[in-house]
């Protein structure tokens, strides 16, 4: 049975004989997840990897935003029908939220 309050020292023993190690991974800039369709990107990410019975686990906490994933196809379309560069496909399908014919109207203007 467990004493019912364990300060961070004894925490860490008790995981430490359970055969649970975790350290703080330095340096991590930023972590993307993607999804079909967007992105979950964390910024200045705090990332914890836990590793028990061979497994290895990651905790990542930190500000959330998401980001639609615009098609290399839909930018390359765009890119031959406007002249424009890729920067500017890529980021005018952003804005109309993949939407080809209005991307390429707006950057023919």
């Amino acid at each position: 049975m467990l004493p019912k309050k364990l300060d961070r020292r004894q925490l860490e023993r008790l995981m430490r004989q359970m055969g649970v190690k975790t350290t703080e991974l330095e340096g991590v800039e930023e972590v993307r997840v993607r999804l079909r369709g967007e992105e979950i990107v964390i910024s200045a990410p705090t990332v914890l990897l836990t590793e028990m019975g061979g497994q290895r686990t990651y905790q990542i906490s930190g500000e959330e935003r998401r980001e639609r994933i615009v098609p290399e196809e839909d930018v390359r379309l765009v890119m031959e029908q406007t002249g424009a560069s890729e920067q500017e496909a890529r980021e005018e399908l952003k804005r109309t939220g993949g939407n080809l014919a209005e991307a390429i109207l707006r950057l023919k203007k």
